[in-house]
């Protein structure tokens, strides 16, 4: 139980050092570095994705007729592009603004707008890569019964690096997943303060 002599005003355990003074508690240290590794991890999968995604393209000819399918020729990987484009930039913003929240101390309403961001960012990156996974899933198998052929098996260099995309998308998105569960744990461990 915490006692006011190891709490701060705002209700943050702290930790006494062994000269006496007090320093930030090991679960808030532990919070914020989870938090800025996380945003990291979710800016270098993004940052990967995007010149991955950018470069696909593979010449082929086909009946005579020259193609090179880019990613710009589908709205769903311009939809998963755009989408790895505005995650990178707002987690850089988020890793701004989370310097320092975690220098003052209990903010609920900041951690709430953090959360709220965080949320925002995760349903933009899973409906990226959902859509770009139904496209991909498309171009791989086709269906039959909509007589849509499937072409990878003519540019499996093309496929592959929308697939490598695709899935540095959905582990940013894994990141952002584990930021929002980390968020929502610690706007319920201040209501129950």
């Amino acid at each position: 139980m915490a006692t006011p002599e190891n709490t701060t005003e705002n209700g943050f355990l702290k930790a006494k050092s062994p000269q006496g003074t007090s320093t930030p508690g090991r679960p808030q240290r532990s919070f914020f570095m989870a938090q800025i590794t996380l945003r990291i991890l979710a800016i270098a999968f993004t940052v990967a994705a995007i010149p991955i995604m950018v470069t696909a393209k593979e010449p082929v000819s086909l009946i005579g007729l020259s193609i090179a399918p880019r990613y710009s020729q589908s709205l769903a990987m311009k939809f998963l592009l755009g989408a790895d484009a505005t995650v990178c930039a707002f987690s850089v913003l988020s890793l701004l603004f989370l310097w320092p929240l975690s220098r003052s101390g209990s903010q609920t309403t900041s951690y709430f707008l953090l959360f709220l961001h965080d949320m925002v960012m995760t349903v933009l990156m899973i409906s990226g890569c959902a859509a770009a996974t139904a496209v991909g899933y498309l171009s791989k198998y086709g269906q039959r019964e909509a007589f849509w052929n499937p072409f990878c098996s003519y540019v499996t260099k093309f496929c592959h690096q929308l697939l490598i995309s695709t899935v540095l998308s959905y582990l940013a998105f894994f990141c952002y997943l584990a930021l929002n569960i980390l968020a929502a744990y610690k706007l319920m461990s201040h209501a129950t303060e």
